[in-house]
């Protein structure tokens, strides 16, 4: 049995998210409510709850807010939101659920099975990289990436490049051993920094800062710094050389 409390200011999104979870997942019982960041600390505080579902926009403290001021925070954690394209970046680069709303019940079947096999040691590491990812002006500097392991934390300055593996991504870092990541390379491109990653074939994305040279060719291909050498598909040459151009 996994005990939650549901913290959102909207009566309607608790009651629905209550009864779905209720109605399809049985092994989830909700023991609060709360309307608001503070009554939500105090339930937190005072139920140690396994797993909190967290609105993220709501009046005088919203959710990041709220998880600012809680000292300990060893609980699973999903967000549910409506859609907010730079708060779910945010939250995608520190690994954490979340839920859109209207809360579809096979994603939310799917958060709480990740929910009943994930361990939450990594909460609060989880934390930091949401909050630097939720600074206007903050670099972009570490992504958390879950692997068959479990959850590792690097630089995002330190991957050299990314090769796609089915549903995985292969991804070979400048000071580490390559890793297989449980995302696709769709997922990686969506979320590193367009200005530094380029995605130079259906199956590569490269970290510009660690090219070593360009071969011509119908594509062509690149060899990294790391020895290792990247197609480039012929539909994304004159963009790649134009990019290149400029990064030089």
């Amino acid at each position: 049995m996994l005990t939650a409390i549901i913290i959102d200011d909207e009566q309607r999104g608790r009651v629905a998210l209550r009864e779905k979870l209720h109605e399809y997942c049985p092994g989830v019982i909700v023991t609060g409510e709360a309307a608001n960041g503070a009554d939500g600390l105090k339930l937190i505080r005072e139920q140690k709850p396994a797993l909190v579902f967290l609105d993220i926009e709501m009046p005088r403290m919203n959710g990041f807010e709220m998880l600012h001021q809680l000292p300990g925070k060893d609980f699973h954690l999903i967000f549910t939101t409506a859609y907010d394209q730079y708060a779910i970046k945010a939250i995608k680069y520190a690994a954490f659920d979340y839920l859109l709303k209207p809360v579809d019940i096979d994603e939310l079947r799917s958060a709480i099975d990740r929910a009943r096999a994930q361990s939450e040691k990594h909460t609060e590491k989880k934390l930091e990289v949401l909050q630097q990812h939720l600074q206007p002006k903050s670099p972009l500097g570490k992504i958390a990436i879950p692997s068959l392991e479990g959850l590792l934390f690097f630089n995002t300055s330190d991957i050299v490049h990314l090769e796609a593996q089915s549903n995985y991504t292969l991804i070979y870092f400048h000071n580490h051993p390559k890793l297989l990541a449980s995302r696709t390379l769709k997922d990686f491109e969506e979320l590193l920094p367009a200005n530094m990653f380029f995605r130079t074939h259906h199956s590569h994305i490269i970290n510009l800062s660690y090219i070593k040279r360009y071969i011509r060719g119908d594509g062509g291909q690149i060899e990294m710094q790391n020895g290792n050498y990247v197609m480039v598909s012929r539909r994304k040459k004159e963009e790649f050389l134009k990019t290149f151009g400029e990064w030089r």
